[in-house]
């Protein structure tokens, strides 16, 4: 990163059998190695030190598995319990971006994705996309292409089903940390606009 801002990157995730919290550690690597300060919170013991923590930080990654659809019931327990920041506006002008797995190659990870973009609009945050063109979509591709799901909105990745965490594929951890340096990058290009702005 050529700027001296140091930007801090957050990672609010659910992960119900780990998968997911394979994903939240590769953003948070991808963000650090932008040169980000990064914290990952698991938004199921969220504690009023980690609220403070989200409060704080610059940017926001929501992360969830996909459950029937959508986000797990435990991270739509977090997005309700954000409304009390909802009110005063608090995490306005924050990026946010987001990531979700399945065991489908589907599985409505779009949904979950969604749900995650409509969750910062609602707070006025700006939303950064995955960046990155579809991998895996030609005769000549490789299902170890960056985005091999090809997804727009952020990073998704497919897990079988009768595989842990370890299971998570390559390819996906390699999209979600890109993702993670993507939101770091953005984010410190965010803050030194509004530096040399407020200094103009």
């Amino acid at each position: 990163m050529t700027t001296a801002i140091r930007p801090t990157v957050a990672i609010a995730y659910h992960s119900g059998y780990g998968h997911t919290a394979v994903l939240a550690e590769a953003v948070a690597r991808g963000a650090a190695a932008a040169g980000a300060d990064t914290v990952r919170i698991p938004v199921d013991t969220i504690t009023d030190e980690q609220w403070a923590q989200l409060d704080a930080s610059d940017a926001i990654v929501f992360g969830s598995p996909t459950y029937m659809g959508t986000a797990s019931g435990a991270f739509h327990a977090f997005a309700e319990e954000t409304s009390k920041r909802w009110f005063g506006q608090d995490w306005k002008d924050k990026l946010a971006a987001g990531f979700t797995n399945s065991g489908s190659k589907s599985g409505d990870k779009l949904h979950t994705l969604q749900f995650f973009t409509v969750l910062a609009a609602q707070h006025g945050m700006q939303w950064v996309s995955l960046g990155l063109h579809p991998g895996w979509n030609s005769s000549t591709a490789s299902e170890n292409d960056l985005n091999r799901l090809g997804l727009f909105l952020g990073a998704g990745a497919q897990t079988h089903t009768d595989q842990g965490p370890e299971g998570v594929h390559k390819a996906d951890v390699a999209t979600a940390e890109h993702l993670g340096e993507r939101v770091a990058r953005q984010t410190a290009i965010v803050l030194a606009g509004r530096a040399a702005l407020a200094a103009a």
